[in-house]
């Protein structure tokens, strides 16, 4: 019996890079799907959705059927890219929220968001051990990925519901605003310790 975790990215970017690294460190079977791949079947029990927060809707259009019963990740921080300086999803909501919406089927969750690529891939924010924030509603799905993510040498931690999500989407925020503006590293960022 097949007990290896099946990942599906969907983005071949930095993120998506290290998570797979993570995940594949991990013992987990990763498939990718880029940008150009139209209607690809979607093998993972869990599908990372490696992407910028305006692609979000149009995997969610195309792809809906296929993220049904799955867990379904959403790492993005919905910035205004135009002015770097405002969140575009309705005050007290998320990115995370508007998708569970788009996705009924799925168990929607938050995660990796507050983690830069570099963080990711060295394992480590300045001295701590790099943490990831989980956030939705499904607490199976919370802790498949928990366990995917422990298994690649980092740290997961289950930060609450899917309202949480806003919450992580400001600290992302705040990160991404830090770091172009050049006061902390792109190799460096938030850290939790516990």
């Amino acid at each position: 019996e097949d007990i290896m975790t099946s990942i599906t990215i969907f983005g071949n970017g930095n993120m998506g890079t290290a998570i797979d690294s993570v995940l594949a460190k991990g013992g987990a079977d990763v498939q990718h799907i880029g940008s150009a791949d139209n209607n690809a079947d979607v093998r993972g029990d869990i599908v990372v959705l490696a992407v910028p927060y305006p692609a979000i809707a149009q995997i969610a259009a195309d792809y809906g059927d296929k993220l049904a019963g799955k867990t379904v990740v959403d790492i993005t921080n919905p910035l205004d890219f135009a002015t770097f300086d405002a969140l575009v999803v309705p005050a007290g909501s998320s990115a995370t929220a508007e998708l569970q919406q788009a996705l009924p089927a799925a168990n929607v969750v938050k995660a990796f968001n507050t983690n830069f690529a570099a963080t990711l891939a060295s394992g480590t924010v300045g001295q701590a051990e790099t943490t990831v924030l989980i956030a939705g509603d499904d607490e199976g799905a919370k802790t498949a990925l928990a366990d995917a993510i422990t298994a690649g040498g980092l740290r997961a931690i289950d930060a609450g519901s899917l309202k949480r999500a806003h919450e992580l989407e400001a600290i992302g925020f705040l990160q991404l605003t830090l770091a172009a503006q050049e006061k902390v590293s792109w190799t460096a960022g938030f850290a939790v310790v516990s």
